[in-house]
């Protein structure tokens, strides 16, 4: 054990199974402040606390560099920019904290983000939430974090699967599926519990399911995006790295593709739930290209997760049936890169 050793001061952080399933993703940092460095400066950007590019910060930033004040924010979800959890804790053993971008179709797991305002009677209810897999305080000292599973019900509501957040109508709570999340890594104090359990009698939230389905419910579809907005080649084209792209994203995502059964083996669910998880690990592998100076089009992106698809979707006869000219099952995945490729220049 080192002088600066975080597993020693954050064991219930560092030595917990569900965090321990995200420690090996590429997408950890810091959240820090960037923006002007000189108070009431009009000529300087404000400050704001966001991710930052760790992999620059620990490579060294020169005279170069075009940012304003000492750290730049994380411009890519991959290793671009970030680390594993164990890097991170390697390279910078007394961070402030550790913030993770959470992708719940790839990790399987959301984190319930429950709001310093929320009434005491509604938190407590969440906080008895069964299934917790990990729960700390936020950044505030008053609101709470919990990772929870991914609900069984998530592909029920095609439009809520889609979206980066679910929030609760007041913003009391949010659910975050595509989002980043800051871990404090400090545990709910007891007495903050027992002061919480004093102070209402409020039964505990039923379960994941019935949580996610009442926001779930509420969610509005909002990008306007349809298979008819991709443009995809009669044949697939020439597309830079192709079958490596294909190759690795397979790679990685079988192990979490769930099975016709978890749907009471409605296929056109299940399926839509696959090429949603295989998206969210190609999305991956098509950064870390698109770093060598290589540009996919959304048609490009439609193919490849077409391909993909095929390798793990069995064929039924639908598949044989045409959609906007193109294979059902290509049309379908046209459906999914459109509706991501818009959410992911909004802000909702």
């Amino acid at each position: 054990m080192t002088s600066a050793d975080p597993h020693a001061w954050f064991p219930q952080f560092y030595g917990n199974p569900a965090i321990r399933t995200l420690a090996s993703a590429c997408r950890w940092t810091i959240s820090g402040q960037i923006g002007g460095e000189t108070p009431g400066d009009p000529t300087k950007p404000p400050k704001r606390k966001v991710p930052i590019d760790v992999r620059h910060q620990l490579n060294g930033c020169t005279s170069s560099c075009q940012h304003a004040g000492p750290l730049r924010g994380a411009f890519a979800l991959d290793e671009t920019c970030l680390l594993t959890l164990d890097e991170l804790t390697t390279a910078i053993p007394n961070a402030a904290n550790n913030a993770f971008y959470l992708q719940a179709q790839t990790d399987g797991l959301l984190v319930l983000d429950i709001e310093a305002d929320c009434p005491p009677g509604t938190a407590t209810g969440l906080l008895r939430l069964p299934g917790s897999l990990y729960s700390e305080l936020s950044m505030s000292g008053r609101g709470f974090h919990l990772v929870m599973p991914l609900p069984k019900n998530f592909y029920d509501f095609p439009v809520a699967a889609g979206k980066r957040v679910l929030r609760e109508e007041h913003g009391w709570y949010e659910l975050l599926l595509d989002h980043w999340t800051t871990f404090t890594r400090e545990p709910v104090p007891d007495h903050m519990v027992a002061h919480l359990n004093a102070a209402t009698s409020a039964p505990a939230t039923a379960s994941i399911e019935d949580l996610y389905a009442q926001l779930a419910v509420n969610a509005i579809e909002s990008s306007g995006a349809s298979a008819s907005a991709v443009d995809t080649a009669e044949d697939m084209p020439d597309i830079p790295y192709s079958k490596a792209i294909v190759e690795q994203t397979l790679a990685s995502a079988r192990h979490q593709l769930r099975v016709p059964g978890d749907f009471n083996h409605d296929m056109s669910r299940w399926e839509f739930s696959v090429l949603a998880s295989l998206y969210g690990w190609m999305r991956t592998q098509l950064r870390a290209y698109s770093a060598l100076g290589v540009e996919y089009s959304a048609g490009e992106t439609t193919w490849l997760l077409y391909k993909a698809a095929l390798d793990v979707i069995p064929a039924r006869p639908k598949h044989h049936e045409r959609r906007n000219g193109r294979p059902f099952l290509l049309d379908r995945a046209a459906a999914l890169v459109a509706d991501r490729e818009a959410r992911s220049s909004s802000t909702d």
